[in-house]
């Protein structure tokens, strides 16, 4: 089963993401902004982050990039609300695995099983 590092400024959003995935992810972190990132990361080393885009004090486009410049084996998926191409060519510059919207959330569930 994989480890999963969520990373959303949305205590609410964490909560629905955990529940979707709790069977299958174990153990699944959390931090809840970009400018922690990297240090969760590093501490949790998981098979997977789930990142969003938009939050306070750091973007989860610039803290994918920061986390892949120091562990390049990560793999992050971005999980935002915006369904935008600019985002998405951005989200794999950055080196984002893969771009799922908010509001397809079950998308995950298939992302992260092998």
């Amino acid at each position: 089963m994989p480890s999963v590092l969520l990373i959303d400024d949305s205590d609410q959003m964490r909560r629905m993401i955990r529940r979707v995935i709790a069977d299958l992810a174990d153990p699944i972190s959390e931090c809840e902004d970009g400018a922690k990132a990297l240090a969760a990361y590093a501490r949790h080393r998981p098979d997977w982050v789930l990142m969003d885009i938009e939050m306070p004090k750091m973007d989860g486009l610039t803290a994918t990039r920061q986390i892949l410049e120091l562990f390049p084996e990560a793999r992050v998926l971005i999980v935002t609300q915006y369904d935008d191409a600019r985002l998405r060519d951005a989200a794999r510059l950055a080196g984002a695995q893969g771009y799922v919207l908010k509001e397809n959330l079950l998308e995950l569930r298939a992302r992260l099983q092998p």
